[in-house]
């Protein structure tokens, strides 16, 4: 199917996550059709996991490259943020008509949308950094990953929204920077409620530190990839 996929796998997620989470748990949507609510929340996600998991394995897929050719490593993992961006703008332009469809309009917090992606962004390609790193002295590390990010995935307002959440839980809950974040997409494109200031400015530095740090873990054990890879 090529190409189709990158509209396929939102759909289909969409429509999965709106049976399940819409028609038999009933879980409110803000106030928007719940798909549009969940397609919106997975394109924020999967711009963030494809980041995540095209960068951790960037180094080891590039083995022979890297063993013969000295080149900056950190090369390789950036350069996965520019399918993932193009993914992720097909999935707005999808998100767009089906909006217009259903009379759904955006309002001045769209031009914030910019600012949710870099976040995203960041974080991810923060955590990618670590993992494409860890990933090459530890191969288990692309074993566990998958499995990390399914469970990230739920316990993230992906599916649902963060009014869902038990009150008692939700400081708890907003420890995970991507709630926040996405959180925060969602209502952009929507019009949904934001998430509390306190937790964007939460997000928003741990996505920051999460950067400053891949990219301090990566450069510290680069010298060695050659050698171990």
């Amino acid at each position: 199917l090529g190409v189709a996929w990158v509209l396929l796998q939102p759909v289909l997620g969409a429509l999965i996550f709106t049976f399940v989470f819409g028609v038999v748990a009933g879980l409110p949507s803000d106030g928007v059709p719940y798909f549009l609510f969940t397609f919106a929340s997975l394109a924020g996600w999967a711009l963030f996991a494809g980041i995540l998991t095209r960068a951790s394995g960037s180094l080891v897929q590039n083995s022979p490259l890297i063993a013969k050719v000295w080149f900056p490593r950190a090369v390789l993992p950036a350069s996965t943020l520019p399918a993932a961006l193009i993914d992720f703008l097909i999935a707005l332009l999808l998100l767009g008509g089906m909006m217009a469809w259903a009379e759904v309009a955006p309002g001045i917090a769209i031009l914030t949308v910019p600012l949710w992606v870099l976040a995203l962004a960041m974080l991810a390609l923060g955590l990618g950094l670590i993992g494409s790193a860890l990933m090459v002295s530890y191969r288990d590390v692309q074993h566990i990953l998958p499995v990390g990010v399914q469970l990230l995935l739920y316990a993230s307002p992906v599916a649902y929204s963060a009014s869902n959440v038990p009150e008692r839980f939700l400081a708890l809950y907003y420890l995970n920077p991507l709630a926040p974040l996405l959180e925060g997409l969602r209502a952009s494109l929507l019009g949904t409620p934001m998430p509390p200031t306190n937790t964007i400015v939460w997000g928003a530095t741990v996505a920051l530190g999460t950067f400053v740090l891949g990219a301090a873990v990566f450069r510290r054990l680069e010298r060695r990839f050659a050698d171990v890879i």
